[in-house]
């Protein structure tokens, strides 16, 4: 069964937009694995604009099941991630400008400091997983920055599956699947995963280890029920 991790960051975005605590994001956390999550996922990006820094550290005392922090390897960045010690960190390159998440890394490119990064997180005891676009050669590149896992950025799927091209679009995610499994990398997904796409996604990817979602599982417990959605997930991830 592939796991999915819940991806926090729009609770804090509700939470920001009012002041105060709420709703309270660590108690949310605690609800989501009540509930049956697999995993907390946060994204702290350098504004705080959602996630706090404090968010993270608070986190970290409380979660039970796995911790998962996402963010650009800036160096305050770093520092919180040897501070909190999450099961496993992903490094996404994302400027500090974006919305969110647009791109996986150039793992050729980017090799030598992302081994630099990953190295000192494994030295540390923490899984580490890299944002990375369904491309060979970039998963192929993965391999050689010691990485543990990959995560396959997958906006161009759920763009593919809402126009009505799933079997097309779904075929570079497989292939590089295959390529990862060949060279000894777990697999982890997300970007605009749903309900709608997620069954037809996790049953074709060889290997899929976890699935983080995190904005369209809120928009759709707007309607549903967080309980009653963290449930749908896990029922379309068997």
């Amino acid at each position: 069964m592939t796991k999915l991790s819940v991806n926090i960051n729009k609770i804090a975005t509700l939470r920001n937009a009012r002041g105060g605590n709420m709703p309270n994001v660590v108690q949310v956390a605690k609800d989501i694995e009540r509930f049956g999550g697999q995993g907390i996922t946060v994204h702290p990006r350098p504004d705080e604009r959602h996630i706090r820094y404090q968010d993270a550290r608070d986190l970290s005392k409380i979660v039970t099941t796995e911790f998962n922090i996402e963010g650009n390897p800036i160096p305050k960045f770093i520092d919180l991630v040897l501070e909190t010690k999450p099961h496993q960190v992903t490094l996404v390159p994302d400027a500090i400008t974006n919305i969110t998440s647009d791109a996986g890394w150039d793992t050729i490119k980017h090799k030598d400091f992302l081994k630099e990064v990953i190295s000192e997180f494994k030295n540390n005891g923490i899984r580490t997983s890299i944002f990375v676009d369904p491309v060979p050669k970039m998963i192929e590149g993965a391999k050689e920055t010691g990485t543990d896992r990959i995560e396959l950025y997958t906006e161009a799927y759920a763009k593919g599956f809402e126009d009505g091209t799933k079997e097309t679009s779904i075929q570079p995610y497989i292939k590089a699947a295959e390529i990862a499994l060949k060279n000894e990398l777990g697999i982890n997904a997300g970007h605009d995963l749903s309900l709608d796409n997620i069954a037809f996604f996790s049953s074709h990817i060889p290997g899929l280890l976890e699935v983080s979602i995190g904005h369209a599982l809120i928009c759709e417990s707007l309607y549903l029920g967080l309980e009653n959605v963290v449930q749908m997930y896990l029922r379309k991830l068997i």
